[in-house]
């Protein structure tokens, strides 16, 4: 079945056809959600609330075409609740450790955790901007409009901010 047409299934109600829907991108909402939040369980709370949300709330969807920048904006939001609950928890969740203690076959490799540093101390919206640029493909026309900006704001704030990141990498 064609990604429109399971759309229109899931907002007549049919699960099966969410299910499909959100299994296609699954993967990618837990990699964002775990890019941005920097701690697996948090990730998976936010991915699971969203998409709750998204089923309850397919109805709204207005383009049956956009149902993945849909779903990953509903994600980005449960992500910026999640991290203004950190500052006001005033606890940091950086511990890799914890998170590879459940598999250490999977453990990251010493590149790819400089990365996420670097990813992780980059300004809220930039890392909202790389990641739903990066892990949702939005265009940067769709992401000035989520996240009320100029177009080229956007375009400066991402460029800037991998920069900024690849200098840091570079000092390694």
């Amino acid at each position: 079945m064609e990604r429109e047409k399971m759309v229109r299934a899931a907002k007549a109600g049919d699960a099966a056809a969410f299910t499909e829907l959100y299994r296609d991108v699954y993967q990618e909402m837990y990699r964002f959600a775990y890019y941005l939040l920097h701690h697996a369980e948090d990730a998976k709370d936010a991915v699971s609330d969203a998409v709750m949300d998204a089923w309850t709330s397919i109805g709204s969807l207005r383009e049956d075409g956009s149902f993945k920048q849909w779903i990953f904006s509903i994600l980005a939001n449960k992500c910026k609740a999640k991290m203004r609950e950190y500052v006001r928890r005033s606890v940091e969740l950086t511990d890799v450790a914890a998170d590879t203690l459940t598999a250490p076959d999977h453990m990251p490799s010493a590149e790819h955790l400089q990365v996420r540093e670097e990813f992780q101390k980059l300004e809220e919206t930039d890392r909202l901007i790389i990641g739903l640029h990066l892990f949702a493909g939005y265009r940067t026309r769709e992401l000035a409009e989520a996240l009320h900006m100029n177009e080229n704001t956007v375009r400066s704030r991402e460029h800037r901010a991998l920069k900024r990141m690849g200098e840091a990498l570079e000092r390694v």
